[in-house]
This record gives C-alpha cells, structure tokens and sequence, in this order.
C-alpha cells in the first residue's frame, strides 16, 4: 500500500498512523536517551521494523534519529558542564578508530553471535548498576557526590589507558554488528574510570553523537534511509533528548544510575532477541 506522504513528493512505505506512533514513541526514548546518556538507537529500530519501516532502510533511518537525538542531547549536557573534552577524547577517539577497523572486518564477523554475546554483556552491566545502587552509589569508586553538580573529573593514567583499551575494544565490536554500544562505554566508565555517572552520562552521548555522525554517512551515500521518518521522528527525538537532558541534573544519583542499568536489561534484552532472529534467519 503507497502511503499518503507520496503526495507531498515524499516517499515512504509507512503509513500516516504509524508514522505519527513511532514519532510519539522516538520522542519518548528520546526523552529516556537524553537522561542516561545514550542514544537508545537499540530501541527505536525494533518499533520502525515492527510499525512498517522496510528493514532495507530502518537501519539508516535510525542511525539518523539517534545521531540527531545524541546531538541536542549533547548540547544540553555541555550547557550543563556534563560534557569533558579529554574525557570524550581518551575514550571516543579510540572508540570511532575500532569503528572504522570494525567495519571492514564486519564480513567475517558472525553477527547473530556477536549481538548475543553483546546483548548478554550489556544485561549484566545493567544488574551491576542496579546492585550499584542497591549497596549505595557513592560506593562506586569516588564517583557519586550528593550535589547535582558533576564533580571535576581528573583522568589518572591508569584508569585513562584502561578508558582508551574500552573504548577501542567497544568501537571494534560496535563497527563490526552496526551498532554505536554507548550501552557498554557509559557503565565503563563509570565503573572502571570513576567518572560521576552524570558526566557519564553526558559525554557518553557526546561520544555517540560522534561515532553516530561517521556512521550514517555510508546510509546516505547508499541510499537507504527513509528521509520523511528520518525528518519527523529526529525533530522528536531531538525535543525529547533535550528535555531528558536537563532531568539529568535534578534527580539524586541512585535514581540516575537506577535508571541506567533499567534501561541497560532493556537493552541487553533487545539485543539478544535481536541475534536470536538473525541466527535463525535463512
């Protein structure tokens, strides 16, 4: 069935009622991105695959959303001072290398195997955070403080070679499934680097806007991308984002980092569901 956007010389196999669902739903993650620091592309793919979106272009329609949603998101954060620099670049900069060398090495890479074993991987951090919060986050390495304000993050050499090693590690399997896995870097750093969980949350989403950037680039250039949802469900995403933003700094910690590992169950649930059917695809 053509769907009533091709009147306005806008292309789309998705139909005016579902498009109108997901752009509720993309402004409701977007909201939950913006507050833990993710871009939550994890959750908007499942919704445009089931609501319509052909599979050839929900992978580029979404990688658009959330490098859009990370970007406003990001934006509030840095207004905010939840977004270091050297922090983005100790651990992003390797993150985008492993991304681009992931990708080449993505056609010998079991994919179905590799999202399990991530999606297992990000279920556990999320029962680490919740049990983080269960004996008190300001137990996690120094990095919780009761004011909502980020403490100033100093980057031990240690702990910011151990944050590269991550990050490499990340970008590697990140590039090679499709996936920006700020779901792995966020519990990462707060719990090998440190790092306050509110400039966690921040820089990882400044992270993602990055890698997100490098990644729809090919999309594009390829043509597989819806461009009317691409349009409507960004300028949700993006509202939502920033307003999930701003939450960030006036909840108290353990219900921040509650949160994080929530929607890190979520997500590792999602991912292995998602190499589940791959594996068993024809």
């Amino acid at each position: 069935m053509t769907s009533p956007l091709d009147a306005y010389g806008l292309p789309s196999d998705v139909l005016v009622w579902q498009a109108v669902l997901l752009t509720v739903i993309s402004f409701a993650v977007g909201i939950l991105g913006g507050f833990v620091g993710l871009a939550l592309g994890t959750m908007r793919l499942p919704a445009l695959l089931l609501l319509g979106a052909a599979p050839s272009l929900a992978g580029g329609t979404n990688i658009i959303v959330s490098t859009s949603s990370a970007l406003l998101g990001s934006i509030r954060h840095l207004q905010d001072g939840r977004v270091v620099w050297r922090l983005a670049a100790v651990v992003g900069i390797p993150s985008m290398v492993g991304a681009f060398i992931g990708g080449f090495a993505s056609r010998w890479a079991p994919d179905a195997l590799l999202v399990s074993v991530v999606g297992v991987l990000v279920f556990w951090q999320g029962i680490e955070l919740l049990l983080m919060v269960r004996g008190g986050v300001e137990r996690a390495g120094g990095a919780a403080r009761a004011s909502p304000q980020p403490p100033v993050v100093t980057i031990r050499s240690a702990r910011g070679l151990a944050g590269s090693g991550i990050g490499l590690g990340v970008g590697l399997l990140g590039g090679a499934v499709g996936l920006i896995l700020g779901s792995m870097r966020l519990p990462a750093m707060i719990r090998v680097m440190g790092i306050d969980p509110r400039t966690a949350a921040g820089t990882n989403l400044m992270i993602g806007f990055g890698m997100g950037a490098m990644g729809w680039i090919g999309h594009v250039a390829q043509g597989r991308v819806d461009y009317p949802m691409a349009a409507l469900m960004s300028a949700a995403a993006m509202f939502g984002s920033y307003l999930g933003a701003q939450l960030t700094g006036r909840v108290n910690l353990s219900k921040l980092v509650g949160s994080m590992g929530a929607v890190l169950l979520v997500i590792g649930v999602l991912l292995v569901w998602r190499g589940l059917v791959w594996s068993a695809a024809p």
